[in-house]
């Protein structure tokens, strides 16, 4: 079996969603994904290619005001020649987000993400992790500390720079990584299965 292609298309203001992105990137290598990284807002002809090629998409962007960036919507509108071909039907996809503060609205950014996907035909993967940082044994370091399932969330002060995205949350975003490394692996047995 090939390996799966795995994209992330993503936007980085000030660079912390690009700690995230490369984080998704290796987690899903780490599986055996081949992994292309996309900045949706420098995006090329041959980079839709890419993405019209792959078996899993990642969205991600930071969230801005609620929502996700100017940059990542106007790529999102973008996608509607894909929408209108149905192009992208059957994908996986995913996604992560960052904000400065615990919680940010980010929900509403992964939320967003997911209803693209639905319209573009794809599947939505989601953190599968328990939340952490949830007792009192618990800690700030813990994996998913800010307790997520759509998908994988940061936070990162605004007066710090990508080198102070926390830990625990660039190892959340590898993690979501290899889910959707292995996933893809699954669908794609699957597929063959049927097939045969």
């Amino acid at each position: 079996m090939t390996s799966p292609v795995v994209s992330i298309a993503y936007h980085s203001g000030y660079g912390h969603t690009a700690v995230l992105a490369e984080a998704v990137r290796s987690g899903a290598a780490t599986a055996g994904a081949e992994v292309h990284l996309i900045k949706v807002d420098e995006i090329i002809e041959e980079q839709w290619a890419t993405l019209d090629g792959s078996d899993a998409i990642v969205f991600g962007s930071p969230t801005y005001m609620g929502t996700a960036s100017g940059a990542f919507h106007a790529f999102a509108e973008a996608t509607s020649q894909r929408w209108a071909e149905q192009a992208w039907t059957d994908k996986l996809a995913a996604g992560f987000t960052n904000s400065g503060s615990k919680s940010g609205d980010k929900v509403h950014t992964l939320q967003f993400f997911q209803v693209l996907a639905a319209q573009l035909g794809m599947h939505w993967i989601n953190l599968g992790l328990l939340p952490g940082w949830s007792t009192s044994g618990g800690s700030e370091n813990d994996i998913n500390r800010l307790g997520f399932f759509t998908g994988a969330a940061a936070q990162t002060n605004t007066d710090q720079g990508p080198e102070a995205v926390h830990k625990a949350d660039v190892e959340t975003a590898e993690h979501l990584g290899r889910r959707v490394a292995e996933t893809a692996k699954v669908f794609a047995r699957g597929r063959a299965a049927v097939a045969a």
